[in-house]
């Protein structure tokens, strides 16, 4: 029998994380040349006035089986041009460059482009065209907040 010090500490991390509300396009699988493949897709999340709201675009691969799931149910409606609405958790946030391969109506070609990046981890509501698919149920944060209030 031998007895094991405390010597192995707890892996600490900080996390930051971002809730929104926004649309879901391009859902895609990627197939990298080294490592496993995943699956990605990029978010038009809200923010400002909701009278005149304005867009930010996050790229973002899909992180976990439930939210993988939820992702691959709203695929044929993102395909069809469905307004499909979500509420996100996106986790590691991260920018990348990269250069414009053709001209458009707001870049030229060789321009250098900014892409928001990050993982999306969690989500709690999914809407097409205004209905209601899927709702998160809220059984942990009850438990945190009737914690709070003793």
């Amino acid at each position: 029998m031998t007895n094991q010090t405390s010597s192995q500490q707890a892996n600490n991390y900080f996390n930051l994380h971002t809730h929104g509300i926004g649309y879901l396009n391009n859902i895609r699988d990627i197939q990298p040349k080294k490592g496993s493949p995943f699956l990605a897709c990029r978010i038009a999340a809200l923010t400002g006035s909701s009278d005149k709201p304005e867009y930010r675009y996050f790229d973002v691969n899909v992180v976990g089986h439930d939210a993988e799931k939820l992702i691959r149910k709203c695929e044929e409606a993102v395909n069809a041009e469905k307004k499909v609405l979500i509420s996100f958790v996106l986790a590691d946030l991260w920018i990348d460059t990269f250069t414009y391969s053709t001209d458009s109506k707001f870049h030229k070609k060789g321009e250098t482009g900014v892409s928001l990046k990050g993982r999306l981890i969690r989500i709690r509501m999914v809407k097409i065209d205004g209905e209601l698919k899927y709702q998160e149920q809220l059984k942990q944060n009850k438990q945190v907040d009737s914690e709070a209030e003793e």
